[in-house]
C-alpha cells in the first residue's frame, strides 16, 4: 500500500476532444464525431491501457443528451462498454463549450436545467461503471467565456468584455449547482475544475497597457476558480470542497502579448516575457492550496516529445517547491482538428491518418518513447492491469524523483 497515495491510479492521464459547441456558422459541431472516437472507442482505450494510462477525460454531450423533457445518455454507452473492457476510469466533462439549443445561459432556467442534467448523468454512469467517480462540470469556464461572449466564436455569440464577465459568472453559478447535484448522487465524487494557465504582457511600445495585462494575468485568469473556491461572489455558494482539484491547462499559446481587440498574440519561443511553467503552477498552488493536476498539455507535430520533456522538468521543479501535483494529462489521446481551419493539429499521442474513408490511429513513437522514459523515472506502471486501483500512484516516488533530478525552472521552451 502506498504511504502517500495519489488520487489517481496512474500519474499520466489523457483524454479525448469532445466539444459540442454551436460554431460561428450557427451549426453544431461534434468533435467526437469528427475524430470518429465513437467508432474507435475500444481501440482508443486499448491504446491508453497499453500505455499505462488509466484515467481519461471524456465528454457527455449536454446539447445531445438533454432533450428538455428528460435526458437520453445512450450516446455514451459505447464509451462505457470500452471503459469496462479496458479498465479505464473517466473524468466526465458535462459541458464542453456547448449547451442545448433552447436554453439561454442568462435565463433563470439555465442553472436548474444544468443541475438536473448533472444529477441525471451522475445516476446513469454510477449505475454502469464501478469504482471512483470524477467529473468536470464545465470545462474551461474562463476560455469558454472569452470565445462565447467576447470573441463571438461560439454561442451565445456575444462580443464585449461586460458580456464575458456576465457569462463567466453564469457558468460558475451553474458549475457550483452541478457539483452539488452530482454529490447528491455520489457524495464521494471528486471534481476537477479545468482552466488555462495564462501569462499576459503588454507590447513593448504600449506601456499604457501594462495594468491591463497584469490584471488579466493575476486577477482575471483566476476569477472562475476564485468563485468556485468562494473567494469571490460567495453568495453563489463556492467553497474549497467545491473547487476540490484544480486542473491547470498548459499550452504554449497561454503566454501572450496583450491586444485590446480580439484574442491576444501568442509569444514566440525565446520571448523574454515567457515565464517557466513552474512559476505559473506555483501561482495557482499558493492561491488555493488544493490538489493539482496539469489538466491538459501537448506539443505540436515533431515537437511533442520535447514538449513532454520540458513539461516534466517543470513539473518536477514544481513538486520540489511543495506543490501537491497528482498527475499530468497528455491531451488529446488522438489528434484533433483546428477549430478554424479543420487541419489536423498533430498534437495527440496518436495521429489520425485518413485511410479508405476512415481515420487510422497511428501512435507517434517518439512521444510514446518519452512517456515511457518518464514512467521509468517515476517508478510508474507501463500498462493498466486488471485492478488499477490496487496500486495507486505513490506520490513519494514522484517526490523522490523530483529531488533526485533537481531541475531548474526554465523559460526557454522548445
Amino acid at each position: 500500500m502506498a504511504s502517500r497515495p495519489g488520487i489517481f491510479p496512474t500519474f499520466f492521464l489523457s483524454g479525448f476532444e469532445c466539444s459540442t459547441f454551436l460554431w460561428k456558422d450557427r451549426r453544431r459541431r461534434n468533435l467526437v464525431a469528427e475524430t470518429r472516437h465513437h467508432e474507435h472507442a475500444l481501440e482508443d482505450y486499448r491504446v491508453l491501457q497499453q500505455l499505462g494510462i488509466a484515467i481519461a477525460r471524456e465528454g457527455i454531450p449536454w446539447p445531445l443528451a438533454d432533450r428538455g423533457t428528460g435526458c437520453d445518455f445512450g450516446c455514451i454507452d459505447v464509451l462505457i462498454d470500452a471503459m469496462k473492457q479496458t479498465r479505464i476510469t473517466p473524468i466526465w466533462d458535462l459541458c464542453h463549450y456547448g449547451y442545448p439549443d433552447d436554453l439561454d445561459p442568462f435565463s433563470d432556467a439555465f442553472v436548474p436545467r444544468f443541475a438536473n442534467y448533472c444529477r441525471a448523468a451522475a445516476h446513469y454512469v454510477s449505475q454502469r461503471l464501478p469504482g471512483p467517480a470524477f467529473f468536470t462540470p464545465i470545462n474551461e469556464i474562463t476560455f469558454f467565456s472569452f470565445c462565447g461572449a467576447e470573441w463571438g466564436w461560439v454561442a451565445p455569440y456575444l462580443n464585449t468584455r461586460d458580456d464575458r464577465l456576465r457569462f463567466r459568472v453564469a457558468l460558475c453559478k451553474a458549475a457550483i449547482a452541478g457539483v452539488k447535484a452530482i454529490r447528491e448522487v455520489r457524495p464521494d465524487t471528486r471534481m476537477i475544475h479545468v482552466d488555462p494557465l495564462v501569462q499576459v504582457i503588454a507590447p513593448p511600445d504600449r506601456p499604457d497597457l501594462v495594468p491591463a495585462a497584469a490584471h488579466e494575468t493575476f486577477v482575471d485568469t483566476f476569477l472562475a476558480w476564485d468563485i468556485l473556491y468562494g473567494k469571490e461572489h460567495p453568495e453563489l455558494g463556492g467553497a474549497p470542497e467545491i473547487l476540490d482539484i484544480v486542473g491547470a491547462n498548459n499550452y504554449s499559446f497561454g503566454q501572450m502579448e496583450y491586444r485590446e481587440h480580439g484574442p491576444h498574440q501568442a509569444l514566440a519561443p525565446g520571448h523574454p516575457g515567457i515565464q517557466p511553467l513552474c512559476v505559473l503552477l506555483k501561482r495557482v498552488w499558493e492561491r488555493y492550496r488544493r490538489p493539482m493536476v496539469i489538466g491538459e498539455t501537448s506539443g505540436m507535430g515533431r515537437g511533442r516529445p520535447e514538449w513532454l520533456h520540458d513539461v516534466m522538468q517543470e513539473a518536477m521543479a514544481a513538486v520540489n517547491e511543495g506543490i501537491d501535483l497528482h498527475g499530468i494529462c497528455l491531451f488529446p489521446a488522438v489528434d484533433m482538428p483546428d477549430w478554424h481551419s479543420g487541419q489536423w493539429l498533430h498534437n495527440g499521442i496518436c495521429d489520425l491518418v485518413e485511410e479508405r474513408g476512415d481515420l487510422k490511429r497511428v501512435p507517434f513513437q517518439p512521444y510514446v518513447d518519452e512517456l515511457r522514459r518518464w514512467q521509468k523515472e517515476l517508478n510508474r506502471v507501463t500498462s493498466v492491469d486488471t485492478d488499477p486501483y490496487s496500486d495507486p500512484v505513490e506520490l513519494q516516488d514522484v517526490i523522490d524523483a523530483a529531488r533526485r533530478l533537481r531541475p531548474t525552472p526554465d523559460a526557454d521552451w522548445h
